[in-house]
């Protein structure tokens, strides 16, 4: 019993050992003007506008919201992760 105890601790200690020594390769990043952003900020800040596009769009055609409190994060939030999946994949 002691033995499969001991184990399990040095199978999840290695395993933790490998989470923490991994790095990514490169960070994504964009070289504006000689000083780097993170990728994320700039799908974020396009995310943004591409929802501002997508509510005049919707008050254009007179597509009423019923939860604009939620569908509005949402689709920043699901544009920001198609740009980083179109972007950066790899």
């Amino acid at each position: 019993m002691n033995a499969d105890r001991s184990r399990r601790v040095a199978e999840c200690g290695l395993a933790l050992a490998l989470l923490l020594l991994t790095s990514c390769v490169r960070a994504p990043s964009f070289d504006i003007v000689g000083s780097f952003f993170p990728a994320w900020l700039a799908c974020f800040t396009i995310a943004i506008l591409l929802t501002v596009l997508s509510r005049w769009l919707l008050s254009r055609l007179q597509i009423p919201i019923a939860w604009p409190i939620l569908a509005y994060p949402s689709l920043i939030a699901f544009f920001t992760f198609a740009l980083w999946l179109a972007f950066f994949r790899s």
